[in-house]
Formats: structure tokens, sequence, C-alpha cells
């Protein structure tokens, strides 16, 4: 397929700066994807597809507040640094991203905060945008790590709202995350609240919780026409055994499979055994998921709306049809559901 089929005209005023007032009254679109059929529900209604036995496949990774701001030595210019991931715990090493990129060389030396006493000095340019910074801190690595986020701000696309407040320290954050690593949230999950929870549990449907730290690499724009060709940034991805076990058992029994969110199908897929079963695992994983494509795993899908030409549509495209998705976001655009990571949630069953 081709990048400019994914493509339509979404109105900024479209994308959800606030999340609903709660988690779980956002609009749910439910597509039957062997009919085409279009239902409009509320999300927590999301229990009425499933039943006893099914399992939904959440993702439990924890968003650290990675925007930091700061000055470049000598000349005071102001930078923003992504952080977006840390490669060395001893030697206080992150993998970053910088911007404006021009205007930083390996040598340079940043500083954070209102007194500057957070230094870091660029140690190597991975690539046009990227870059690895050591962090020059006396202190225990605690000490370092406390201070260090407590410079960050929630990484809040920029495309969804200008300036982030708070409240999106909690509202950017799923009830169930656990797991530190993502400098994006998986959307689909922040839908889940604690009474939805209680309910799915009275209905004897059972939870299975993976980690996968999103990135940034599902927002990045796709450059090439023939998608064949885009690769997608590596996620790491953490599959247990004991995860494993409760989704196959639970699909060899006839029961549903709910991935929560594109990263949840994504890990779901990668590393699929010839019987069709999930395997244990914690790697790296850049499957990039777009139709045609035959899934293994998973029985339903939900995720929120998204962006033209975004690689989380395309995943929504393959799992549904192309055509019954397209049609979908039509029909969304005109009924006002609200698009981005804030916005409301499509199922696919």
């Amino acid at each position: 397929m081709k990048l400019s089929q994914f493509n339509f005209d979404l109105p900024q005023e479209k994308i959800a700066q606030e999340p609903p007032r709660w988690r779980d009254e956002c609009k749910l679109m439910v597509l039957h994807k062997d009919t085409g059929e279009i239902e409009h529900r509320v999300f927590k209604d999301i229990i009425d597809y499933f039943g006893k036995g099914d399992v939904f496949v959440l993702n439990d990774t924890k968003v650290f507040p990675a925007r930091l701001y700061g000055k470049k030595e000598k000349t005071g210019a102001e930078i923003m640094v992504f952080l977006l991931r840390e490669l060395n715990t001893e030697q206080k090493l992150w993998d970053v991203i910088v911007e404006p990129a021009r205007k930083i060389r390996i040598g340079n030396k940043l500083y954070f905060g209102e007194d500057e006493s957070m230094v870091a000095e660029v140690i190597d340019n991975t690539t046009s945008r990227g870059r690895t910074l050591r962090f020059l801190y006396d202190g225990p690595y605690e000490e370092f790590k406390k201070a260090l986020f407590a410079l960050g701000e929630t990484p809040v696309p920029p495309w969804v709202k200008k300036a982030v407040t708070p409240e999106d320290a909690v509202n950017y954050q799923t009830i169930f995350a656990d797991k530190e690593g993502a400098v994006s949230a998986p959307a689909a999950g922040l839908h889940f609240s604690r009474e939805l929870f209680n309910r799915m549990i009275l209905k004897d449907i059972d939870k299975s919780f993976i980690t996968v730290h999103m990135g940034t690499g599902h927002f990045r724009t796709v450059d090439v026409e023939d998608l064949s060709k885009h690769r997608m940034d590596g996620e790491r991805m953490i599959i247990t055994p004991e995860a494993a076990s409760r989704i196959n058992s639970a699909k060899s029994a006839g029961h549903k499979i709910l991935a929560v969110g594109v990263t949840v199908i994504r890990a779901l897929e990668t590393y699929v055994t010839t019987n069709a079963e999930v395997k244990p695992s914690d790697m790296w994983t850049n499957k990039f998921i777009f139709p045609p494509y035959q899934f293994s795993i998973a029985d339903a899908f939900v995720s929120n709306f998204h962006l033209p030409q975004s690689t989380m549509l395309m995943c929504e495209a393959a799992f549904g049809g192309f055509k019954n998705v397209m049609n979908a976001y039509d029909v969304a655009l005109e009924q006002d559901y609200r698009f981005g990571p804030y916005g409301d949630a499509l199922l696919i069953i």
C-alpha cells in the first residue's frame, strides 16, 4: 500500500487537548470488521463485547518526564533536550534528541535548571538529530535521577497542546503504569479506570500485562510512498512467561484476546511460534504492521483515532480492513469524535 492512501483532512480542533473528565467515558466507536457495521458507544461499554475467560492485554509501561529545557554554554542559546533512553547508569549516559540540532556539537556543555546546576556534555552525534549526553553529576545515582526528572516535563506531543500543565503528569499516564521507560503514553490504556477494572472482575474478564517502552517512532513522519520501505524505530518489549502462558491458555481454550493499543499488538506479533502462540521475550522490536497483514494472536483490537498517514492508523487498517477503517475515520470526523492520545477510541472486533 501507499502512504498517500492514508491521508485525510484533520482539522486542528478535532485533536483533543485534554482528556474527558472520567477516563472511561470517552466515546467508543465499535467497528465490526467482517461486515463494516459501526456502533457508537461509551468506552466503559467495552466489556459488553467480552465475557468469561477473555483476556485484555495491556501495556504497563510508565512515562517519565522526558522533555527538558536548558541553555548552551557560552552563547546561552536556548535548547530543548528530549530524553529517549538511558544507556548507562554508572556513566549517566542518555540517548537524546536535541533541538535545534544544528547548534549542538560534540564537546558542547548544556546547562539545565534555574541555577544551571545540572550539566551535560555532548559526547556523540548518533544521527542528524540524535545525540548522546553524559550528565556531569557527582552525587549518588538515585539522587541524580530524582534531580534530572524534577527538571523534566511530561512529554505530551506538541501537536496535542503547546503548554503542558501539572495535570498532564496524571492524565498522560495509565492507572496501571508500573515499568518506567516510555516517552509516550500507550493511549488506548488511558481510558481504563479502576471502576472499569472492577466491572471486568465481575464478568470474569482477565487481564495480562506486558511492557513495551513506547518511543517517538510512532509519531515520526513516514517519508516514503512505498510503505514496505519504511523502517520503524526499535522499542524494548518484555513479555514474561506468566503473561505468555495466560494469553496462550486463554486462546487455546477458545477465549478472545483483546490487544489494548498499537504497542501491544506489535509486541504480540513480534515473536510468534508456528503454533500461533506468544513467546516469552525481552527484546527490541521494530515491527511495522500495515495492510495486508495476517494477525496471529489478537481477536480484537482497541486504539485511539490517530493522525493522517501515521503508522498507528496503518496498524488499525491492517486489523480492521483498509476500507472499513478509513470509512470509520470519515464517520468519526462527521460525528465529532476526538483524535489523538487524549481523544476517543476505536474498538475493532
